[in-house]
């Protein structure tokens, strides 16, 4: 078994780490003046930035420990996520994400009132806060403290939960979302590296190609699982995976955030497709060096201590600092993101219409206070946790029963000129309740053996059977040209296009990282 030993040095390569964080989110505080520098960074970001900050953001602790547990368990079936996630950022730079920057809005809330009403954005402006607090917030912090807890075994779980906040906390308060871009680009440029180091060593170790082959679980080398897997079955990925792709990555404000602080449209479009590009890698960096460590650690109790289980059986000294400072990366990576994005959301969709009167300091200091306020609930919900049992497996399962109506809507709305403006607030106000009412009965109760993400696609057509419903029996709205996607968008955009160099077109781009990725799905089929 694993011997977890944490040396003096390796803690303080770790505390230096944190005090550039910290010293980072106190120096870029000086430049905010206004709510929109606090939470869009000015709209100044440049594309390397939102690339790997998006990719940060994505790789929460949860997952860093999460998808090496899994290439341990299962094999390599769940990169399904990564490359879906691929082609979705793909389709998102090309045809979703100019309609959000051309707008000018805020939040992902103010897009729907911008499409359809502002009934909509309330209720997916509740809706999101909600989830991120109680679901991303809590759930990030629970975990992390978990995983935390195998190298500092001494520590309770509260205290450790407590460190994680007031950390991950404290440089959004000051900072805001500049600093949450700036961090998590070093951030995420320190987990590919370690990542990087631990899959060239274990490789070194086991000698050839074919030796890692050899060290999948039955059935485990492959992306393709049968239809009855309990884990990822191969149909699930069209009715669950990629829609849960869509989520989150086109839809969710906590991950979108990124792109609407951007310099213009194109710094958004390339920023999105290296976000999309960085995704591949973690079949190299995570998922296979879990799997590959079942010869070092064939009978581990816990899949999910495989990741820290290499770090300290192949990383000499020093180099293990440099790994658990990766680690609590990862662990504030996703949790900075969510309380900066929920306190955007919260000001601009709820505070900011009805105190019109306010100065943009006194704004500014409530946008601080919210993301404390969030801190401090994440923190004190996530120990509750414990006492759902295995909910935190749930969490994913959970995403894929609520959000569908959300998908529906959002698609609908930009590829579609005929549903009503009211058809996406009922759409949410009928379908959500159904959504956690599912997730209930069949994750939580497990009144049915439905795997979810057979009953991800099950929601998905209900909600879109509701939005159908609205839509035609109500006379098409009018709306303002370039609301949604068509024929006249982009063929401006193909003139645009024109005068550009090739490594500056996203859509040869975008094509050469779809082909990259087919290539390698077939490789692993």
């Amino acid at each position: 078994m694993p011997q977890f030993e944490v040396s003096a040095v390796d803690i303080a390569i770790a505390a230096g780490y944190i005090v550039i964080v910290l010293g980072i989110g106190l120096w870029i505080s000086r430049s905010h003046s206004d709510t929109q520098s606090y939470f869009l960074g000015g709209r100044g970001a440049i594309w390397p930035v939102i690339g790997i900050s998006m990719m940060s953001a994505n790789l929460s602790g949860t997952s860093f420990v999460g998808l090496a547990g899994a290439g341990y368990g299962d094999g390599i079936a769940v990169w399904n996520y990564e490359w879906i996630a691929t082609l979705v950022l793909v389709f998102f730079a090309i045809f979703i994400l100019p309609f959000y920057l051309r707008a000018k809005v805020d939040t992902m809330p103010q897009f729907l009132e911008v499409r359809y009403d502002w009934r909509a954005r309330k209720v997916f402006a509740a809706f999101s806060v909600v989830t991120a607090i109680f679901i991303d917030s809590a759930g990030a912090l629970f975990a992390g403290a978990l995983t935390m807890q195998l190298l500092f075994p001494d520590f309770p779980l509260w205290t450790l939960i407590t460190f994680i906040a007031v950390l991950g906390g404290t440089y959004v308060i000051l900072g805001g979302l500049k600093a949450v871009m700036i961090t998590d680009t070093i951030q995420g440029v320190l987990l590919l590296l370690v990542g990087t180091i631990i899959f060239f060593m274990l490789y070194s170790h086991l000698g050839s190609w074919e030796a890692v082959r050899e060290q999948a679980p039955e059935g485990g080398f492959t992306i393709a699982k049968p239809a009855d897997d309990d884990f990822l079955p191969w149909p699930g990925i069209f009715t669950g995976a990629i829609w849960l792709g869509f989520y989150y990555w086109t839809t969710n404000h906590i991950v979108v955030q990124k792109v609407l602080a951007a310099k213009n449209v194109d710094h958004g479009r390339w920023g999105a497709l290296l976000a999309g590009a960085l995704q591949l890698p973690f079949l190299f960096i995570l998922i296979l060096p879990g799997m590959m460590g079942r010869a070092i650690f064939p009978e581990l109790e816990d899949q999910d201590q495989i990741w820290p289980a290499l770090v300290f059986e192949f990383l000499p000294v020093g180099l293990r600092g440099l790994a658990l400072a990766a680690l609590i990366a990862a662990l504030m990576s996703t949790l900075d993101s969510v309380l900066n994005g929920s306190a955007s959301m919260v000001v601009n969709d709820f505070i900011k219409g009805r105190k019109k009167d306010w100065s943009e300091a006194r704004m500014l200091l409530v946008s601080r206070g919210m993301v404390a306020l969030f801190m401090v609930i994440a923190a004190i919900w996530a120990p509750m946790i414990a006492n759902f049992g295995g909910i935190v497996e749930y969490f994913q399962s959970f995403l894929g029963y609520v959000t569908m109506p959300v998908v529906v809507v959002f698609l609908g709305g930009l590829f579609w000129r005929r549903p009503p403006r009211h058809a996406a607030f009922w759409t949410l106000v009928l379908a959500v309740p159904v959504g956690f009412a599912s997730f209930f009965a069949f994750e939580v109760l497990e009144l049915l053996p439905l795997q979810f993400l057979y009953g991800t696609g099950l929601m998905l057509l209900m909600s879109l059977a509701i939005f159908l419903g609205l839509t035609f029996n109500a006379q098409a709205p009018e709306l303002d040209e370039g609301t949604t996607f068509s024929k006249k968008t982009w063929q401006a955009e193909s003139e645009e296009l024109a005068d550009k160099a090739w490594y500056q077109n996203h859509r040869i781009l975008g094509a050469g990282l779809a082909v990259i990725t087919i290539v390698m799905v077939v490789m692993f089929i």
